[in-house]
């Protein structure tokens, strides 16, 4: 057999669908990055609805909503429940800690 018509080295393969599979997963490591970012920023924009409006910043009741809708909704989609939680959870405990700087120093 010739090198034009010999098959495609067996491991070649599976080391193309690995550099696919992690090229992926940069990509949604991406876009995860950027909606995180979008939940901030939709985050400190209602903090500051209810500055003006005179409502308090923090509101544990609706924290406690906003996680159970999430793990309710990662049930439903087969998606790690207590993963979810987890990160809500540290996303809510960062706008917290945006939320309070910004409330003391402006």
């Amino acid at each position: 057999m010739s090198a034009e018509t010999s098959p495609p080295d067996s491991a070649a393969v599976p080391q193309e669908q690995l550099d696919e599979l992690r090229d992926r997963i940069i990509a949604v490591d991406d876009e995860i990055i950027q909606l995180i970012g979008e939940r901030r920023d939709l985050v400190l924009e209602v903090g500051h609805i209810k500055e003006t409006l005179g409502l308090p910043i923090l509101d544990p009741a609706r924290e406690a909503r906003v996680v159970r809708r999430v793990a309710e909704r990662s049930r439903a989609l087969g998606v790690d429940e207590e993963l979810t939680r987890d990160v809500i959870w540290r996303i809510i405990s960062s706008a917290r800690q945006i939320q309070s700087g910004r409330g003391s120093s402006g």
